[in-house]
This record gives structure tokens, sequence and C-alpha cells, in this order.
């Protein structure tokens, strides 16, 4: 006789779309406590509309907002993470020296998923810290956890996935080997031990005869499901590599080499990489993964006049792997050179990434399948209609942050001499827009953008930029002082710093006092906005 196995079905297993059903029968509170359950749940909220639209209900039910007084944005949850590891020192050499903003290694301070993790400067030692609620009730009431480990060696911190419970990171490779580097994947709960699912404890990167890296390598990370990738945007011999790998299959990866140069990627979803160059967007398959990488659409990006070209272009796309299975913003930012600009002014492109999906069918319609030759699709037929487009001055580390369908910024321009800003927060969620323009749920600090909202730039584009995608934008009265901003769920962390004391060095003959240092002080801030 036959036996009939028995297979456990678990709530995850179930489709995105039937869970999403299940979860739309919660009201806003429950949904918002749903939140607490596990990375999954939380981050299949975060990215649905529909559910986050009954979030902003129950939270904009609950609350009266009067005519201007005391700013309720930003709610009293302030956590300061103040550790020495932090501090920095700056020269300055005169007074009248303007202080510029320090850079932060990309590689020394991430953030995903409510969790941060960062590299103990000078040392070979992992910080995480996660703000964790502690009781039932909504005063909205927070604990810290915080974990590491200890390294061997020198390292550079690439990306980690909390919903995969993945940290990666390169590491020299031992002398002797033909590559450089080797890719580590660890335990993001145990750092200290091999993640248990891994096909192998490192792989190894690009083959120092066929490619030559900078010490340490200029590397970018994106990791979804069960592939990760590193782009070596300092590669000699080629301008920039995208090395490829299925982490759970044992020496299972991919090298792409583009005819242009590559300034960027992301995973839009487990079959689907976004790759940027100064010239167009590309959307690859992996549908054929290890054996070919398919080009399936290009879009162009708006033409530049003479002589202005695109010296940096970046994509901002920080939503967890889970959470892209539903639709959220991305964000393009592209840095403009040319000799006659007195600033290098910064574009950021803002689109749906559902659009850049569907548009995939609009291409093969229109010139059939993708090649290195084909042409791209002109800016005019996709940027107009599908974009929103916002200019800067210059690079600012705390604006266009992205999370679902929301962006947040530091309001105004960024100065040589720091000051505080308010918060700016973009909401693009549709239902939202729509119950603003019902009357329902506004608030004296917040404003309906549908048209233009960016100045004209024909100073520096040949063709008009997008004004697409409506959204509801919200200031907030309270300001901040902050280095860098990056956005999860409902929290938003700001790197902030005090200025502490002055070393002063004594005059030269005949020359003026000078300051040798600028001790600056630099602390984590947590802001709540739920």
């Amino acid at each position: 006789m036959n036996q009939v196995r028995r297979a456990t079905l678990e709530l995850l297993d179930l489709p995105v779309e039937i869970l999403v059903y299940i979860l739309s029968h919660l009201d806003g509170y429950e949904v918002a406590r749903a939140r607490q359950v596990c990375y999954d749940i939380r981050h299949m909220i975060d990215s649905s509309s529909d559910l986050l639209y009954s979030i902003d209900l129950k939270y904009f039910n609950s609350i009266s907002f009067p005519s201007p007084g005391p700013d309720r944005t930003v709610s009293s949850l302030r956590k300061s993470l103040r550790q020495s590891e932090f501090a920095w020192q700056k020269a300055e050499y005169f007074k009248s020296n303007p202080i510029s903003i320090p850079y932060i290694r990309r590689d020394a301070f991430m953030w995903s998923c409510g969790i941060l993790a960062f590299k103990v400067k000078d040392e070979n030692r992992l910080r995480f810290f996660q703000p964790q609620v502690t009781d039932s009730d909504h005063s909205n009431s927070t604990s810290l956890r915080e974990w590491g480990c200890q390294l061997d060696s020198e390292f550079q911190l690439c990306g980690f996935s909390p919903t995969q419970n993945l940290l990666i990171f390169l590491v020299r490779a031992s002398p002797g080997e033909s590559h450089a580097y080797d890719l580590v994947f660890r335990s993001l709960s145990e750092p200290d031990k091999v993640h248990p699912e891994a096909g192998s404890a490192a792989v190894k990167t690009l083959d120092k005869d066929d490619f030559e890296l900078l010490d340490p390598p200029d590397v970018s990370s994106s990791i979804f499901g069960h592939y990760c990738g590193l782009l070596f945007s300092d590669a000699f011999k080629v301008d920039g590599v995208l090395q490829i790998w299925n982490w759970k299959s044992q020496g299972t990866s991919l090298c792409l080499k583009p005819a242009h140069e590559m300034m960027d990627f992301s995973f839009l979803t487990n079959e689907t990489i976004l790759v940027v160059n100064s010239k167009e967007l590309l959307l690859y398959s992996l549908v054929d993964f290890p054996d070919a990488l398919h080009l399936t659409a290009k879009f162009s990006l708006p033409a530049l006049r003479t002589p202005f070209e695109y010296e940096i272009v970046r994509i901002k796309d920080t939503v967890s792997s889970h959470s892209r299975m539903h639709n959220h913003i991305i964000t393009i930012n592209m840095k403009v050179f040319g000799e006659d600009l007195t600033n290098e002014p910064c574009i950021t492109i803002y689109v749906e990434r559902n659009t850049l999906l569907k548009l995939q069918s609009t291409y093969t319609r229109r010139y059939g399948k993708a090649s290195d030759s084909s042409p791209s699709l002109p800016w005019s037929k996709w940027g107009l209609k599908h974009t929103r487009s916002f200019r800067g001055h210059s690079y600012d580390s705390c604006k266009h942050v992205i999370f679902g369908l929301r962006a947040v910024s530091l309001f105004g321009s960024q100065t040589k001499h720091p000051v505080p800003r308010p918060l700016c927060i973009r909401d693009f969620n549709p239902h939202r827009v729509a119950d603003f323009k019902a009357g329902n749920g506004i608030r004296w600090n917040q404003r309906l953008i549908e048209d233009k909202s960016l100045s004209s730039s024909a100073d520096l584009f040949l063709e008009p930029l997008g004004y697409s995608l409506p959204y509801i934008e919200t200031i907030t009265e309270e300001k901040f002082l902050g280095l860098n901003l990056i956005v999860a769920g409902n929290k938003v962390m700001l790197l902030s710093f005090d200025f502490v004391g002055r070393l002063r060095s004594p005059a030269q003959a005949g020359g003026p006092h000078f300051i040798a240092n600028e001790v600056v002080d630099q602390s984590i801030e947590i802001l709540n906005f739920e």
C-alpha cells in the first residue's frame, strides 16, 4: 500500500498575492502590528501600496492636525549611538576655509531592513545595531540590540540581507592565488559563522591576469534571492565588470563586460538586472544563468547639450529582495560635468520598478530582440510620461533616499558650512494621492505636487525632463544636521555630528594662527514616522 507523504505548508509559502489579500482584511492598527511579526511580513507590507494605505488611514484618523502649530510629523523617538569609533578629525588650515562634508565610505557604513552595520575604524571588526519595539501598545518605545564579530584580516564590507540572513564581504586572497580577492558568505545573525545555505564559504573574484583592481577595489553590490553581484568599477583594461554568483550553488558565477562603461547596477526581480552607463539604462535577463545574460531592453537618458556629459550615474534601489515582489520607486542620480559649469549639478530621476519591467515589451515591439548594436528607446518615448525629475546644485547624500513608494530628503541645498535643515517626505502612493485629492487627511504642512516642480533645465538638456508621478510632499518644522540619511520602513536614520573642539597651531613667523584640526563627534539618530 502506497504511503501518502504529507507536506507542511507554512504561511510564507503562500503566493504573495494571497498573503496581501489575507492581510487586507485587517484594520490599520492590526496591519501595523503585523509588521512586527518577521522581516518577510514587514517588507511585504512596506512594499504594498494598499496595505501602507490602511496604515496611513490609521495614522491620520488617530491624530488631529490643526492649523500651524506643534510639528507632529516626527515623533519623539530618538536614540543617539555615540561611539568613539564614529569620531573623526578634519584638517582646516585657515578659518576662512569652508568646512566640507566628510566622505563616508560605502564599505564602512550600511543600513538595511532596520539593521545598521558599520566597520570599526582601524580595526578588523564589524558592529551591528537593530532598534526593537519593547512594548505592545502604540507608544513606540524601543530598545537596541547589538552584536558583532572580529575578523582575522583586513576586509571590505560589501552588503547584507536580513531577509536572507546573509552577510558578504571581500578579503584578500591567499598569496600565490590567481585572483586578488575572495567573496565571503557569512550568517548575519552569527557573523563569525559561514551561512548554512551557502554553496561554499567563499568564492573567487576576478582573475588578476585578466583584470587589474585598485587596492582596495571600488565595488558596489546587490543581493536578491539566490543571486548576489559585485560591480568592480575600477577594473583596468575594461570600463567596469559585473560578476554575479548563485551564492547557494558552489562555484557558479558569470561575468558581464558590456560595450559601454558600466556605472551601477541593481537586481529588479529574480530574473532581471538593471544596469546604467553614461548614455542609457539596460535590462538583462537571468533566465539562462549561468550560461549567459541576455540584453532585453535599452532606454536612453535625456540628451545633454554640448559640451556637457554625465560624469557619474548611480542607482538608488534600497528595498529588500522580498519587498520587490511589489512596485517601488527607483532613483537614477546623474552628476553633470562641463568646463563652463560653476558647479556640478545633479539630476535625479524617479521611476517605478514596474514601469521599467513593462517597457521591455514596448521595446521588443518597436525594435525586436535587443543587442549591443540595437538602438535605445528614446527618452521622449518613455521618460516624459513615466518619470519625475529633480535638480540639485551638487550631489547630496541626504536627498532622494527611497523606501517603497516614499522618498525622504533634507530640504534645501547642502552648503559648504552645514546648517540644520527640515525633513522633506514625498509619498508617491497612488491611494494616498487620490485620498488627498478627495480632501481626506490633509495637513497644514502638506501639499500635492502634480505638475512641473523642476525649474527649466534647457541650459543643460536638449529635451525636457519628466514631470509625471504625482506625490504628496510633507515638510517638517523641526530641523536636522546630517551627513547621511537612510530610510527603512517607518524609520529614518540620520548620521549627524557636533563640533566638540578645535586644536589650534601657533603662528609661523609673520603668518596667521590657523586651525590644525576640527574635532567632530558623529552620532546616529533614529526618527520614527508612524
